[in-house]
Order: C-alpha cells, then structure tokens, then sequence
C-alpha cells in the first residue's frame, strides 16, 4: 500500500490493449486540465473512465498523487467492487469508488465522469435555489443539470441508488448539494466541456450574486426557451461542442503539463 508519496510508476504503453492506453491518456489529459484550471482538491476529488471492450472495468486516480501529477500509467484500473485488477503500488479512493461505480454501472453512457470540489461548484451547489438563469452558460447547462442532497462523505453504498436515481438516464451534469459539481460523458472531450460550462456558470452566479440578489438580472423566459431548444440538437450531452474544443486542450496541456500521456 502507498504511503502517499510520489512513485515511478513503469510505462504501461504497449502492455495493456491500444483502447485502454487510449482511455488511460484522454483520463490523464483530464486530470491534469482540473488541475491547470485550479479546480482541483489536493487528492481528494476524481474523474474515472471505463474501459472498453472489458466488463465494466474502469480506471480512476490513484490515491495520494495531485492531479498535476497523475499520468496515463499511473492511473488504477479497477471493477464494479473496487477490486484493483493491475499490479500497482497505489490504492482507491473508497468515496470515489462509491460514486463513479453507482454511474458506470447504471449509465451505458456514461464512459467518463468527473466528480469536483471547487469553490464555486460548492458555493452554488450550497444555495438553496441552486443554479440560476444568469448566464448564457448557465441557460446551456440547465437543461442538462440534476440535483442530489448531501447524505454525508460517500462511503455509504447504499447511497448509490439514489444517486443514480436523481441524475436519471438521460442527464449529463449534477450539482451535489453541499458537495460540489459532476460531469457524465460519453467521451473525455463531452465530459470536459460539459464541466466548463457547469464550472463557469457557478463562477459566473457567485460574482453575479456578490453585488446582492436584488439587483441581479435573471434572463428573459422567452431567452431561457430559446437557448434550450438551440442547444436541443445536442441532446443533453456535450459531445459534440467538447469535440470541437478537445484538440486544442491536449495542445494546451503538452505545453503547460507535459508528461500525461507517459
């Protein structure tokens, strides 16, 4: 078991399939764009990715390293019990287990998820009325968002039916009442984007609401139909607009954080 300090972790390239190394860096990519965003928790947050072709098989973080840190080799591949399937010096966070095996395994879709602790994710998920209509991202993510209440730290395993009972089959994006934000997506690039948009929106609202509630503009209702049936095309995911963006952030990423791909 580690102790938390940071290990040479082997190169797994050429020694798991073509599509598991493929996941392994898109999953890398993410954590490491949470962290050049300033959006991660030390450790204790964590996005996951399901294998394909395997039975349910998924890869998450390994516990202890910072996200900046965390390459496509060292992430942890894992099954629907939290049984860890590789040879690693690394263990699992269990909260994270509990709320990315609920998803993966109830959600066909759902390939990727990214679970968030930043300070305007919780800020709004802490306020009563949740996200309000105060932005063009936040009219773009409304459509797709869901709510779950705070039960406690996710340990208990029989909060996984209510949590995947209150995301529903068909939304992308939840606020975790006192909690934080998360995204589902059918790819890295549709979960990525669709956590930026969250993760503005949030920003944009606890600016917007600092000058005080009474002198905020809420946008038009006729506004609020409009961008949902613009944006209905999309369905209630980000895939397609993710898509789009992807290409750009792994730029980004090889020359602000090179290494996530070894």
């Amino acid at each position: 078991m580690a102790d938390g300090s940071l290990m040479s972790t082997a190169s797994l390239k050429g020694k798991v399939s073509d599509e598991e190394w493929k996941t392994r860096v898109e999953l890398a990519a993410l954590y490491r764009l949470v962290a050049l965003y300033g959006w991660d928790d030390m450790i204790f947050t964590h996005i996951s990715a399901r294998i394909p072709g395997t039975d349910h098989h998924f890869l998450i973080n390994p516990y202890g390293q910072f996200f900046g840190e965390i390459t496509a080799s060292s992430l942890v591949k894992i099954d629907l019990e939290g049984n860890i399937l590789q040879e690693t010096p690394y263990f699992i966070n269990p909260a994270g287990f509990t709320i990315h095996s609920a998803i993966h395994e109830a959600r066909d879709d759902a390939h990727f998820v990214m679970h968030l602790h930043s300070d305007q994710g919780v800020a709004v998920a802490a306020q009563a009325e949740g996200l309000l209509p105060l932005s063009q991202h936040a009219l773009i993510v409304l459509p797709r968002l869901a709510y779950h209440d705070y039960e406690g730290i996710a340990l208990n395993h029989d909060e996984k039916e209510r949590l995947v009972a209150d995301l529903g089959g068909e939304n992308t994006l939840m606020l975790l009442r006192n909690h934080g934000t998360l995204s589902v997506g059918q790819s890295a690039a549709g979960c990525w984007v669709g956590m930026f948009y969250l993760e503005r929106a949030c920003k944009q609202q606890v600016m917007a609401l600092s000058g005080g509630r009474d002198s905020v503009l809420f946008a038009p209702k006729a506004s609020i139909l409009e961008v949902a049936r613009q944006t209905a095309s999309r369905g209630p995911s980000m895939e397609p607009i993710g898509k789009l963006a992807w290409s750009g952030c792994l730029r980004r990423l090889q020359r602000e954080s090179p290494g996530f791909d070894a």
